[in-house]
């Protein structure tokens, strides 16, 4: 019957779908706003959570790099100026976190494994040995000992009976000290470099050139016992 009723111009003809009214304008609004709050919502809380980890993984790292710290300039004499940051890595660390907290969550993430890392290279004791300035340095001072010692020997040996002459005494307490400086310098010649200081360890260094003469005199004593 509609359709008679706009044959004969009744009723006129729809040419498309019903205008939409004010209140559904306002439906279509408010549903739109409510999805946009959600997604704020869900980003916002998205943000925290990622803050939050960032946060946490930050005090982690911190914690771990601490100890390896300490490690490195106790047992591996590392420079303090070595473990502090230089400008091109602050620079590479800027550009790594630009990207805002997901960026600086990975960047943590990634700092972590690399500490876990360091901290299983770090498993057993320290470097011995020559990694120790006073026991490489006693490698240099003890030739120069082993020197001392022989020519308190020979002074030893041809000196006369009886008290030893005043040459005698006086090259026997200069030698010390003359090993000592040669000690010192080879030290300072062979580990040494330009602008890089030096640990020569002058107490180990005397103690080392010294005990021959202890021993000299030691062996002096005896004799005069016996």
């Amino acid at each position: 019957m509609t359709e008679q009723a706009e044959q004969h111009g009744v009723i006129p003809v729809q040419t498309g779908p019903p205008v939409p009214g004010p209140w559904e304008e306002y439906l279509a609004a408010a549903q739109e706003l409510d999805a946009v709050r959600r997604a704020a919502s869900s980003v916002a809380g998205e943000h925290a959570a990622t803050v939050a980890a960032a946060r946490q993984e930050l005090t982690s790292v911190r914690a771990r790099l601490a100890p390896q710290r300490a490690r490195l300039a106790r047992d591996f004499r590392v420079p303090e100026n070595d473990l502090m940051p230089h400008p091109a890595d602050q620079a590479a660390a800027m550009e790594r976190v630009a990207g805002g907290p997901p960026a600086v969550l990975s960047a943590l993430r990634e700092a972590r494994a690399t500490a876990d890392a360091a901290d299983n290279a770090f498993v057993g004791p320290g470097p011995t040995g020559p990694e120790r300035p006073w026991a490489r340095n006693l490698v240099v001072y003890g030739p120069f000992a082993v020197a001392v010692l022989l020519v308190q020997v020979l002074l030893f040996v041809v000196a006369p009976s009886g008290s030893p002459s005043t040459p005698a005494l006086l090259c026997g307490l200069s030698i010390p000290l003359l090993a000592f400086g040669l000690g010192w310098a080879t030290i300072g010649f062979v580990y040494g470099g330009e602008g890089v200081p030096v640990d020569r360890t002058p107490v180990v260094g005397l103690i080392t050139c010294l005990t021959p003469v202890l021993l000299t005199c030691a062996g002096t004593g005896l004799e005069a016992l016996f």
